[in-house]
Formats: C-alpha cells, structure tokens, sequence
C-alpha cells in the first residue's frame, strides 16, 4: 500500500469496503466479516502462541462493579475517561416525562440515577478482587479477552470509545511478573513483525489527568514501567499503540490484599493486543482485501 496518512482517507477506505460501518458515533462503529474475521484469525494466533504457558482463561462482561472503579483510584487518575452507568427507576409520571424531552430532543438525563455498574475501563480490572488471598506457589497467570470503554470520541479510526482487548494478567513477585512482561514484550513484537508490520517498542506512559498526572505520566516513564508497541497506521511521525506491556508493582494487590505463597504482597503486570488497531493497522499495511495479502502474512493468520 501507500505510505499515503491521512484519517479521513483511512476511515473512508474502511467504510468503503464494509470493514467498518458507521453509527453517528465517533469510536462507535460496527464492524464488517472481514474485519472480524482478521480479528479472529489474530487472537487465535496469540492463542496459540501462548498455549503452552498455562493460563487460566477468565471472561467477564463489559461491565464493573462501581466500587472497584472507585477502590483502584480510576476516578483520580482518568476522571476523563470514565464511563458510569446510569438508568431510570421512576414512576409512570416521570417516565411518560422522560420520553416526552427526548422526543422533544431536550435533556432528559436529570430523570436517571447512577447504578451500581460502570463500563470497563481495562479488561483486567475485574479479575484482581476475584484473586484476594493467597496464590499458589510460583504465582499465577490469567487470559482474559472482553470490551473496555473509554470516553474518547475521535475521527481517527484507531481511536475507539467501546474496543476489545486480548489480555494476560501475571500475578507473583516483582521478579516474576516482570521477568514475564519483558518476555511477552519481544513476543509481542516478534509476533507484529512477523505479519509484516513496521513494529517498534518504546517506554510510554498512561493518559493521566490534570497537571498532577503529568508527573505520575514522567515518573511511569522513569521507572519504565509501560511498554507499547508502536505500529505507523494514522502518523508515521506518531505511531499508533498496538499492544501495552505494563509492571503495576502491588497497586492493585495491596488493594485486594492478594498475597504470594509466602503471605508476602503480590505484584501484577498485564499485557493488552488491542484487537481493532492491529487489524486496522493490518489494512492500513497490506491493503483492504486480505485475499492479496503478501503470502507469509496470510500462511500466520490462516495456517
């Protein structure tokens, strides 16, 4: 292809080829076959990739007990991204209402109350209450694959308010879970690589808020504790994050109180592939119809 970046060029490719298929929302469009099949075809890769590490396969819905949001601290690091769950529990009055400002297009949200949930805002997030106690010796490693939410409209294609996320959690002592991130990280890049993307990896930090965490942003990038592969799809002077290697220490352990065998505070790290920026950055490559894609690409996705 082209090394043509343009974001509207992009998204028009997308759309002209039913790879993707707009809604009226920015970051929420449908997906076409083909691009769910490339999707399937990856994740089925890193399955298999993995298959011999011995993780344990967790799934949970897009959805979040409120309080864990709250107990990890999301609402003061990523205020802005966060998405709460809210709906109507009224009477008949105040419903009939409700549906007459809709239908008037004026602001009806004053009738709702928050729930219990939010939208998930990282696919391991659920997991670290279920793992309170103490772990088996040698630790314990976890596959989870689910939709994340975050509010971030924007035209870029890459750039997705509701996406999905291939994770695994590593949960052990310091040496052991970032013996492993750095382990998956060359995997990660070895395996982008391999499907003939220009791949490279750098030090990154997380999109914290406020003026407050643009210093927890530089000390994240100092301890070199976040990891991205970067992949040219929208910018070739910005490359696009694939994949996310992160080292959480005991942020999240000490929370739960999630233990070695030797009662000793756990450490976590997780890695993410997320599933529609390398198959977007897979078109972006090679073209819009995989059927043309360069042989070795299609002998890994379609052995």
């Amino acid at each position: 292809m082209t090394a043509e970046f343009s974001v509207e060029k992009l998204y028009d490719d997308l759309v002209a080829h039913q790879l993707i298929v707009p809604v009226g929302v920015q970051g929420a469009y449908g997906r076409g076959a083909v691009f769910e099949e490339v999707v399937e075809r990856f994740n089925n890769l890193v399955s298999e990739i993995a298959k011999n590490d011995g993780a344990i396969t967790r799934l949970f819905p897009p959805l979040v007990n409120r309080k864990v949001i709250e107990k990890h601290g999301y609402l003061e690091s990523f205020p802005h991204l966060c998405g709460s769950v809210f709906s109507f529990n009224g009477k008949e009055l105040e419903a009939k209402q409700m549906a007459a400002k809709a239908a008037a297009g004026e602001p009806w949200a004053e009738h709702l109350h928050q729930t219990d949930l939010c939208l998930t805002p990282a696919i391991c997030y659920p997991l670290y209450p279920t793992l309170a106690g103490k772990l088996p010796e040698g630790g314990a490693l976890y596959s989870l694959l689910g939709w994340a939410y975050r509010q971030e409209p924007s035209p870029e294609p890459t750039r997705l308010q509701s996406f999905r996320m291939r994770e695994f959690v590593r949960v052990g002592t310091a040496e052991q879970v970032v013996e492993w991130r750095d382990m998956w990280l060359q995997r990660g890049l070895d395996l982008l690589q391999s499907l003939g993307l220009d791949a490279r990896s750098d030090v990154a930090s997380d999109p914290f808020f406020g003026r407050g965490g643009k210093m927890m942003a530089i000390n994240q990038k100092e301890q070199k504790l976040k990891f991205e592969v970067l992949v040219p799809v929208i910018s070739a002077e910005n490359p696009t994050a694939c994949c996310s290697f992160n080292f959480h220490q005991n942020h999240f352990s000490s929370k739960w109180d999630i233990q070695t065998d030797t009662g000793a505070t756990a450490n976590t790290a997780c890695l993410g592939f997320g599933l529609e920026r390398i198959a977007i950055a897979l078109f972006k490559t090679h073209g819009f119809d995989p059927i043309r894609w360069p042989t070795e690409v299609r002998r890994r996705l379609w052995p």
